[in-house]
C-alpha cells in the first residue's frame, strides 16, 4: 500500500481507502455483522488507513461497526464521517445540529475525535460560506480538537469551485471516476489551494470492476438503471476494457485511472466481500501506463461528456 497526504491538513492516507456504505446495510443486501468487520480486517491487513462512513449508512450501523473493528489502533487510522442525513433518515443541515450530530457520531465510532467531517451533499447554497454560519461552527469544533479537517460531499465541478472560493475546507470528497470525470477540471485548483480530494464512487457502482454486463439485472439501490442505462453502460465497459494491457484487471485500472489525477489523496471503492476488498487493495500496486490514462481520458470526452450517464 502506498500513502498520500491528504492536502496540506497534516494527515496522510493510504491512497486506496474503504468505503463504508456496505457495511451491514439491507439497501445494499448486506445483514451480517461480524462479515463487515471481516471486511474492515481484511482492509487493514492489506495496509488501507483511511475508512469513510456516515450516520446514514445502514441506519448509524456502518459508523457502530468501524467504531468496534478500529478502537483498539485508533491512532493508526483515519476517520472520516458526514453531517447532514441522521440516522433517521432525515436531513440537518443547520449549525445548531452540527455539534449534537458529531457527539453521537464519536459514540457511535468510539473515538473522542474526527479526523475528517464532511457536509454530506448539501443544497448549494450551503457550499457557501457566505450564506451560512456552519462553517464558523466546524472552525470551532476544529479548534477545540473535535475534528482535525473538514469539508465537502459534493459531485460537480461548479460546486467544487463555489467551495474552493469562498471556504476554508481542508478536504473535499467529490464523485469521480472513468465514467464521471467532469469535476476533474478543478482539481489542480484544489491542489494549488491545499485541499485533500477524496474520489467517491471510483469504480461507478460495481460496472468498473468488470462484474456487470448488458444482461445483468439489478435490485435493491442498483434498480434505478433503465434497460438503457444498463445496456450503454456495458458497452462503455467492453471499450474500457479493450483499451488495457492483458496483465490489468479493470478495477486496477479504474481505481490507478483515479489515482494518476492531480491533486487527488484516496479513493474509497466500497465492497461487500472480503475478496473485493483484497482486489480493491491490490490497486495500490499496479502502475498505470500514461498512455493508458490518456486513453480513458478520451474515451470519456468522445461518448460521455457531451451525454453524462446518470448515476
Amino acid at each position: 500500500m502506498k500513502y498520500r497526504s491528504l492536502g496540506s491538513s497534516n494527515i496522510t492516507v493510504s491512497e486506496i481507502g474503504f468505503g463504508g456504505w456496505q457495511l451491514a446495510n439491507p439497501m445494499w443486501g448486506t445483514h451480517d455483522e461480524g462479515d463487515a468487520l471481516r471486511l474492515v480486517k481484511t482492509a487493514r491487513d492489506a495496509g488501507c488507513t483511511f475508512f469513510d462512513t456516515a450516520p446514514g449508512y445502514g441506519e448509524g450501523r456502518s459508523e457502530t461497526l468501524l467504531g468496534r473493528a478500529l478502537r483498539s489502533e485508533r491512532d493508526q487510522v483515519v476517520i472520516c464521517s458526514k453531517f447532514g442525513h441522521t440516522v433517521e433518515g432525515e436531513t440537518d443541515f443547520s449549525a445548531a445540529g452540527l455539534r449534537p450530530a458529531i457527539t453521537a457520531s464519536l459514540s457511535r465510532l468510539q473515538t473522542d475525535y474526527l479526523d475528517v467531517l464532511l457536509l454530506h451533499n448539501p443544497p448549494r447554497e450551503l457550499l457557501d460560506d457566505y450564506r451560512t454560519t456552519i462553517y464558523e461552527e466546524l472552525e470551532r469544533l476544529k479548534h477545540q480538537g473535535l475534528i482535525r479537517a473538514y469539508g465537502v460531499s459534493l459531485d460537480w465541478a461548479k460546486d467544487l469551485e463555489q467551495v474552493l472560493a469562498t471556504t476554508n475546507s481542508n478536504v473535499v470528497e467529490v464523485l469521480f471516476n472513468a465514467f464521471h470525470q467532469e469535476p476533474g477540471s478543478v482539481f489542480t485548483a484544489a491542489q494549488e489551494k491545499g485541499v485533500g480530494l477524496i474520489a467517491k464512487v471510483p469504480l461507478d457502482s460495481g460496472w468498473l470492476s468488470g462484474k456487470y454486463h448488458r444482461d445483468s439485472r439489478f435490485e435493491g439501490i442498483r434498480d434505478r438503471w433503465t434497460p438503457e442505462v444498463i445496456a450503454r453502460r456495458a458497452a462503455l465497459v467492453d471499450q474500457l476494457a479493450g483499451l488495457l494491457p492483458k496483465d490489468l484487471t479493470l478495477t486496477q485500472a479504474a481505481l490507478g485511472f483515479i489515482l494518476a489525477q492531480t491533486g487527488i489523496s484516496t479513493v474509497i471503492p466500497g465492497a461487500k466481500r472480503t475478496d473485493q476488498v483484497q482486489a480493491n487493495m491490490a490497486a495500490s500496486d499496479a502502475a498505470l501506463p500514461p498512455e493508458v490514462v490518456h486513453a480513458i481520458r478520451s474515451l470519456w470526452v468522445e461518448h460521455i461528456k457531451e451525454d453524462p450517464l446518470p448515476w
